[in-house]
């Protein structure tokens, strides 16, 4: 099963389940990683708590938020870094160290990537980008020969 069809039958109630698998990120446009190690929250409770509890979010690591179109930082303890993705994980915004206790939206975005902080410099990541997820025992030694999540 394709990591859409997993997500879209989490949203509509389905019994179909899967194990919570990590992902990775890469960005195909630039041929960066954006994170190794990405949670998915994809259903009320995960959505809900996001990074909140954290005391960091280590590089390499994140949190990708479907569907999303804004975020909070309330409560937290360390800036992020946020993407804004359409539904062709198409990167529609971008915005850096956002620090804790403030508001971020884009009302055109399906969901959202919560990176460390840095994340977007270090991988010169735009808006335009195409992103691409994997789960993340997917080997990507070259990543034109590897197959995405569709």
């Amino acid at each position: 099963m394709n990591l859409i069809h997993w997500i879209s039958s989490r949203l509509s109630g389905s019994n179909d389940t899967k194990p919570n698998r990590t992902l990775k990120i890469l960005n195909r446009t630039r041929q960066a990683i954006l994170a190794h190690r990405v949670e998915v929250a994809d259903h009320g409770a995960t959505r809900r708590k996001g990074l909140l509890g954290r005391d960091s979010l280590p590089t390499g690591q994140g949190l990708w938020i479907v569907p999303c179109e804004s975020v909070h930082t309330f409560g937290m303890r360390f800036p992020i870094d946020l993407v804004y993705l359409d539904s062709k994980k198409k990167v529609k915004k971008i915005r850096s160290g956002v620090p804790p206790w403030r508001l971020s939206a884009c009302l055109s975005a399906h969901s959202v990537v919560e990176l460390a902080s840095g994340t977007i410099q270090m991988t010169q990541t735009q808006p335009g980008d195409k992103l691409e997820f994997f789960f993340a025992d997917t080997l990507m030694e070259r990543p034109g020969s590897i197959e995405p999540m569709s």
